[in-house]
């Protein structure tokens, strides 16, 4: 009885403090419920656990920096530096972090570039110091903020940074001061769109969609901006047109075939195939590689039945127009929020091929061959179940990857030393029931259109398993094979930006808090630290002043992600002392 009446006043104390915090601070509400509910649900956190399993195996740009979201912009994330490697890793060690004060979903990546090393928030952007984590300046957009807090990070070109906003903006901010040069419009927050992803530049031009098509009537499209002034180059719509749609620009060329593959009721939208995260382009072709997402509602097959071009697949399109060139099927037709959500790489193997290689939320690692456009191999990289089974109204069907499984926000990374792509992954499942058809028609024109019954509030994309059942994968892949050649278990998701060097390390980090360095070759694990807060966002590693430095994006809050409740923060690492000793 006395230690129910201890938990009881416990409880009320928080919820007491969430009030006021509530009531003195600018957060929003879901941010503070995220924050309430994930202090109880992450309590009781295990210890980081990593199990290693060998296998036997029969048979750019300035090295210094990390101008790019994926450091170059065909996405390999190698660094070529080596001063940190895996016989002195053993004494990285934090040299600083600058917080922010924020608690939202921080899973953006930062760049590193001139001297400077960007990153962004929801409504923030901030340079600093690469070495001392010294603030140079900071930025905020009074954009609106909605539910889902989050921004995937910045582009920089020739002098000026480039970002999106939650209110459907592009933006542009002088690289030194951070002031802002311009403005253009590209989404409508009325209708529930933002534009979270980072943005790449490349030949005058920055390459941005929209995002949040798990929303009724949003419909997936790809600009290309003129960097100097903001002006639209090109629009293309990555989903079929609706008439009265908007159009903002000269409009990308694509096939009119893409109509006949949604069979979709009249009064049922076609809806979905944005995009989340970043974007691939080849500099010597000027194709564009495009990531996009899923169609809505996202578990109602029968109301949108077809392949639904151009979901779930890769298009690729011209740079300087906008026109579709081809594209590369992953899951067309899903049923089960498996987006192609984050940015595939383009890579060359040590066989000679040139791949396209992504691994999105369906559990898999894919190996497209660049010349010839067809499928090398679709390995799983984390626990496949229930894959085919169709979802029901009658009862609940369990599966895996679940909607906040598989591969997220940062995709693979390729070590041409080893020739192996590293991916990082998430083991964790869902269940789901679905509404009765007439439900989901019924839902308005900007509401989340899942198409579930959701158990409680919290089951936002319906029922995920217990954290206790929770894991994640780093997979390292023979390029030209698709076997595996190691592979490593955390008892958190691994959702980070890994990042594999010359000086044979792998970084990454995971949900529960954990930051490790891995020998390439094998596996083994070197170096581990706990940091303060979830690591779900970018790693990246760069010279300052000399030395290797590697930063890390730390701290999540958000409610499908049940993390220690942080700030979000840069962390520095590197084998110098502290700045501040």
């Amino acid at each position: 009885m006395k230690h129910r009446n201890i938990v009881l006043v416990s409880v009320l104390s928080v919820i007491a403090l969430a009030v006021l915090a509530l009531y003195l601070s600018a957060w929003s509400p879901v941010t503070l419920a995220g924050i309430v509910i994930d202090t109880f649900r992450s309590a009781r956190s295990p210890h980081g656990t990593l199990v290693v399993e060998p296998r036997e195996v029969a048979t750019p740009s300035d090295a210094g920096s990390w101008p790019s979201y994926n450091r170059t912009l065909t996405s390999e994330r190698y660094s070529p530096l080596s001063q940190i490697n895996t016989q002195n890793v053993r004494g990285l060690k934090v040299l600083c972090s600058y917080n922010t004060h924020l608690h939202e979903n921080f899973n953006g990546g930062p760049i590193m570039v001139d001297g400077a090393l960007i990153f962004t928030t929801a409504q923030d952007i901030f340079s600093i110091d690469p070495s001392n984590c010294q603030e140079n300046w900071r930025t905020h957009e009074d954009s609106k903020a909605g539910g889902l807090m989050v921004n995937r990070g910045a582009a920089y070109l020739e002098g000026r940074l480039f970002r999106g906003t939650l209110d459907g903006r592009v933006l542009a901010y002088d690289f030194k001061t951070g002031k802002r040069l311009w403005e253009t419009t590209i989404a409508d927050p009325k209708t529930g769109e933002i534009v979270s992803a980072a943005p790449i530049a490349w030949n005058g031009l920055v390459f941005i969609g929209n995002a949040l098509g798990d929303v009724k009537g949003v419909r997936g499209r790809m600009y290309a901006l003129a960097a100097d002034s903001g002006r639209i180059v090109w629009e293309t719509y990555l989903v079929p047109k609706a008439p009265g749609d908007p159009i903002r620009g000269p409009q990308g060329r694509m096939p009119a075939s893409a109509n006949t593959t949604w069979k979709n009721a009249p009064d049922v939208p076609i809806s979905g195939g944005t995009t989340w995260t970043s974007y691939t382009l080849d500099p010597v072709t000027g194709r564009l590689y495009v990531p996009v997402a899923n169609g809505a509602p996202d578990y109602v097959k029968d109301l949108r039945e077809g392949v639904n071009f151009y979901t779930n697949s890769v298009v690729v399109l011209d740079s300087k127009t906008g026109a579709y060139i081809n594209h590369f099927p992953v899951d067309g037709g899903d049923w089960h929020d498996w987006d192609v959500s984050n940015t595939p790489s383009i890579i060359v193997t040590r066989g000679g091929k040139q791949l396209l290689s992504l691994a999105p939320k369906n559990g898999h690692l894919y190996g497209f061959d660049l010349a010839t456009g067809h499928l090398l191999y679709r390995t799983p990289v984390t626990r496949i179940e229930n894959a085919d089974v169709p979802l029901s109204t009658d009862k609940a069907i369990h599966f895996c990857p679940g909607a906040t499984g598989g591969g997220e926000w940062n995709g693979v990374a390729y070590d041409p030393q080893t020739n192996l792509v590293f991916s990082g992954q998430a083991e964790w499942c869902t269940t789901v029931k679905l509404q009765t058809d007439a439900k989901v028609k019924a839902a308005r024109n900007g509401e989340v259109w899942m198409g579930h019954v959701p158990s409680n509030p919290l089951d936002l994309f319906g029922k995920p398993d217990p954290i206790a059942n929770w894991a994640g994968w780093v997979y390292a892949t023979d390029a030209d094979s698709g076997e595996w050649k190691w592979r490593v278990k955390s008892n958190y998701p691994t959702l980070s930006g890994i990042t594999p060097t010359a000086g044979g390390i792998v970084f990454f980090g995971d949900m529960g808090e954990n930051f490790y360095a891995l020998d390439a070759s094998d596996g083994k694990r070197l170096w581990a630290q706990k940091l303060d807060g979830a690591v779900g966002g970018g790693v990246i590693t760069y010279t300052a002043n000399g030395s290797q430095k590697v930063a890390a994006a730390v701290g999540i809050n958000s409610i499908p992600w049940p993390t220690k409740v942080a700030t979000a923060k840069i962390v520095i690492l590197g084998l110098g002392k502290s700045p501040l000793q």
